[in-house]
C-alpha cells in the first residue's frame, strides 16, 4: 500500500497498513474455505469427546425474539442454520444480482453453457441418488443433498492450482456454481419446506412488495431495506417457507445504481477542494473551523453514496459471512458423534451410497456430459482459452458439496442414522473431489495447463468442437 502523504501522524499510517493487509487475508478465497474446513474438523472432534453433551446442551437452548403476534421461536441452532444462514444467503443474493447486472450472466448466451452445464450437475447426483435409494431400499426423499456445489470451498480449492485453470474456466466454473446455488435455493424452496401457513405467506408476500415499493421509489439507504427484511425473516420463519431465502429476496431488492450523478462527480469534487481550502485556517484549532468541517462532511456524506446500496451491503456483509456465518455453520452441522456408531454399518447405508457416488461420479458425469452435447450439437462455444481437460477438471470439482448439502441434509432427513450417514457421505466426498481435481490438474493439465489446453483444441483457442 502506498503511504498517503496527507496523514501526517506515522501511527494512521501503520494502522491503515495493517487493515489493508487484514482486507487481504479475508478478501481471499481460499483463506475462507480452510477457516471453514478446521471449523468442520474442529466439530469432528469435539463431537467425539466428553464436550460433546455440554455443545448438544448449548445448542438445543432456547431463543426468543420478537414484538407482539411478530414473535420468534427457536433453539441457538435454529438461529445458526436458519437466521445466520440467511446472512448467506443475502450474500449468494448480492453475487447473484451483480452477475445479472454486470457480470457473466447479463449475456445470455454466453452464460447458457455454464448454466445448463450446472442442470447436468443437478440432475446426474440427484438421479444416480434416487436409483441407488431406490434399489437398496433407503429413503429417496434425500435426492437433492448431492446436487450442490459449494462455491466458496470449491473455488478456494481451484485457487491452489494457479496457472493450470485458466482465467476461462474460472469464470466458466464460478457461473456454474452460481447456477447451482440458484437451482439448490429453488429445490429448497419447492420440496424442503413445511406446510405452508397462509396468513404469514400474505404478510411475506406483502413486505416483498414493500422492498420493491422501497426499490421502484429509489430508497438508496440500506438501514430501510434491512428492517424490513429483518421482518420478512421472521413472516417466512413462521411460514413453513425456509427462511433463509429472505436474504435472496432482500439482495434483488436493493438498488444496483449509485444516487450520484456520476458523470458530474469529478467536477463537484473540484469545486468542494476549492471551497475547503478557502475555508480552512492553518492557525486555528480544526474543532473551531466550522465552515471547514461542515464542507468536509457534506463531501463525506456524498462519497458515501457513489457506492451502490447493493455493493455497500457485500462490503458490510463479507468478512462476517466468510469468518463467522460458516465457520460457525460447518462446526454446528459437521458434529458427527460417531462414538457408539456401527462405522461400517453407517458406511454401507444406501443414504452414504447414494450422497458419494451422487457428488463424485454423478457431478462430473452431469457437466461434462452436458457440456460436450451442447458444444457438440453446435449450441454453444467452449471459451476462449479453454479445453476439455478443463471441463473434466471442472467437472470433477463440482462434486464438492459442503454447505448448502448440509443445510439440505438437516432437512430431508427425519432419522438421525441418515442424517449421520449423509454428513459422513458429504465430507467423505468433498475431500475426494477436492483431491482427485487437484491430481488431474496436476498429472493431466501440467503446469502450463492453458496453453496445453488450447494447443489440444487446434490452432483458434475460441474454435469449439463441431
Amino acid at each position: 500500500m502506498t503511504r498517503p502523504s496527507i496523514f501526517r501522524e506515522p501511527a494512521v499510517i501503520r494502522r491503515l497498513e495493517r487493515r489493508s493487509a487484514l482486507r487481504t487475508v479475508t478478501g481471499s478465497s481460499t483463506v475462507a474455505a480452510a477457516v471453514m474446513v478446521a471449523a468442520a474438523l474442529l466439530a469432528l472432534v469435539v463431537a467425539n469427546t466428553p464436550l460433546y453433551e455440554g455443545v448438544e446442551y448449548l445448542l438445543a437452548l432456547p431463543l426468543e425474539v420478537g414484538v407482539g403476534r411478530l414473535t420468534v421461536s427457536l433453539s441457538v441452532e435454529q438461529f445458526v442454520n436458519d437466521f445466520l444462514m440467511a446472512i448467506f444467503f443475502l450474500l449468494v443474493g448480492i453475487e447473484l444480482k451483480y452477475e445479472m447486472t454486470v457480470g457473466q450472466l447479463r449475456r445470455p448466451r454466453q452464460a447458457m453453457l455454464p448454466m445448463l452445464a450446472a442442470v447436468g450437475g443437478v440432475c446426474a447426483p440427484a438421479l444416480i441418488y434416487v436409483v441407488l435409494n431406490l434399489a437398496e431400499g433407503g429413503p429417496a426423499g434425500g435426492w437433492a443433498v448431492p446436487i450442490a456445489t459449494d462455491i466458496a470451498f470449491a473455488l478456494g480449492v481451484v485457487s491452489l492450482l494457479g496457472d493450470r485453470i485458466s482465467p476461462a474456466t474460472k469464470v466458466f466454473f464460478q457461473t456454474l456454481a452460481i447456477a447451482d446455488d440458484i437451482l439448490a435455493i429453488v429445490v429448497i424452496a419447492l420440496f424442503y419446506g413445511q406446510v405452508p401457513n397462509l396468513p404469514w405467506c400474505l404478510a411475506s408476500l406483502a413486505l416483498v412488495g414493500v422492498l420493491a415499493a422501497l426499490n421502484r421509489a429509489r430508497v438508496y439507504s440500506v438501514g430501510p431495506y434491512v428492517a424490513v427484511g429483518l421482518v420478512l425473516w421472521a413472516c417466512m420463519f413462521n411460514s413453513g417457507i425456509h427462511a433463509t431465502l429472505a436474504g435472496v429476496i432482500l439482495a434483488f431488492a436493493l438498488p444496483s445504481r449509485s444516487d450520484v450523478r456520476l458523470v458530474e462527480l469529478g467536477d463537484w469534487l473540484e469545486r468542494r477542494a476549492h471551497d475547503l481550502g478557502d475555508t480552512y485556517d492553518d492557525e486555528h484549532h480544526v474543532l473551531g473551523q466550522h465552515d471547514f468541517t461542515d464542507g468536509a462532511w457534506r463531501v463525506e456524506r456524498v462519497m458515501h453514496h457513489v457506492t451502490p446500496p447493493l455493493q455497500r451491503t457485500e462490503r458490510y456483509v463479507t468478512t462476517f459471512v466468510n469468518f463467522g456465518v460458516l465457520p460457525l455453520f460447518a462446526f454446528v452441522n459437521a458434529e458427527l458423534h460417531l462414538v457408539g456408531e456401527n462405522f461400517g454399518a453407517l458406511l454401507a447405508s444406501p443414504v452414504a451410497h447414494g450422497v458419494y457416488l451422487g457428488a463424485v461420479v454423478g457431478k462430473p458425469l452431469g457437466i461434462i456430459l452436458v457440456t460436450y452435447l451442447l458444444v457438440r450439437l453446435g449450441f454453444a462455444r467452449l471459451p476462449r482459452g479453454m479445453g476439455w481437460g478443463q471441463v473434466a477438471c471442472v467437472g470433477i470439482m463440482g462434486g464438492i458439496g459442503f454447505t448448502m448439502s448440509i443445510l439440505i441434509t438437516g432437512l430431508a432427513f427425519a432419522a438421525p442414522e441418515d442424517a449421520i450417514a449423509a454428513k459422513c457421505a458429504i465430507l467423505l466426498a468433498s475431500v475426494s473431489s477436492a483431491a482427485l481435481g487437484i491430481l488431474f490438474a496436476r498429472v493431466v493439465l501440467g503446469p502450463d495447463g492453458r496453453r496445453r489446453s488450447a494447443r489440444r483444441r487446434g490452432s483458434c483457442p475460441g474454435q469449439g468442437v463441431s
